[in-house]
C-alpha cells in the first residue's frame, strides 16, 4: 500500500505484468520505491469507467528504450510512469490535451494516446515514425477493460 506521510508520498515501481493484472501489489512484487512531493498524488482526479475503484491506485513501471520509441519525445528510454489505475475514462483528464494512458497489449503494457472509434480502442504515437494501432474489443468487454490507467507524470530522467 502507498505510504503517505507530511514529507513525500511514495509509490512502488513494479514489473508491467504487475500493473496490468494485479489488484494489490504484493512486497515481492516492488522493484523499487518511486518516491514523490507531499500533495503531488492528493491533488491528482480519478474518473473509473468500471470496477477499478478497490484496486491500489498509483503504480509506477520503468519504460524500456523500444517501447518508449513511439512516444518520444515525451517518454525517452528508461523514463519512469506514474500509472493513476483508478483513471480508465477516455474523458480528456484536461480540456483540449489528449491523455497518455497504459493499455494492455495482449500481454503487453503499451503507453499511447488512446480513442474509442467503431468499437476498436484506437492507440497513437506520438512520434508519427510509427503506425497506429488498432485493439478490438471482444463482446461484453468495455474500453476500459484494456485501460490499465492514465500516465500521471512521466520521469525522464533521475
Amino acid at each position: 500500500m502507498m505510504p503517505v506521510d507530511g514529507e513525500n508520498s511514495s509509490v512502488p515501481v513494479v514489473s508491467h505484468a504487475a500493473a496490468l493484472f494485479e489488484p494489490y501489489i504484493r512486497p515481492s512484487g516492488v522493484q523499487s520505491m518511486l518516491h514523490l512531493p507531499s500533495g503531488v498524488l492528493k491533488s491528482i482526479r480519478a474518473r473509473v469507467a468500471h470496477p477499478r475503484s478497490a484496486w491500489e491506485r498509483f503504480v509506477a513501471v520503468r519504460i524500456p528504450p523500444l517501447d518508449a520509441l513511439p512516444m518520444e519525445p515525451l517518454l525517452l528510454p528508461e523514463a519512469i510512469a506514474l500509472i493513476d489505475r483508478h483513471y480508465t475514462s477516455l474523458m480528456p483528464y484536461r480540456p483540449n490535451r489528449p491523455n497518455v494512458y497504459a493499455v494492455r497489449h495482449g500481454s503487453h503494457l503499451t503507453l499511447r494516446y488512446v480513442e474509442y472509434l467503431s468499437g476498436r480502442l484506437v492507440l497513437r504515437p506520438h512520434n508519427i515514425a510509427f503506425p497506429v494501432d488498432l485493439l478490438e474489443t471482444d463482446p461484453g468487454e468495455r474500453p476500459g477493460d484494456l485501460i490499465a490507467g492514465r500516465i500521471a507524470l512521466i520521469i525522464n530522467e533521475l
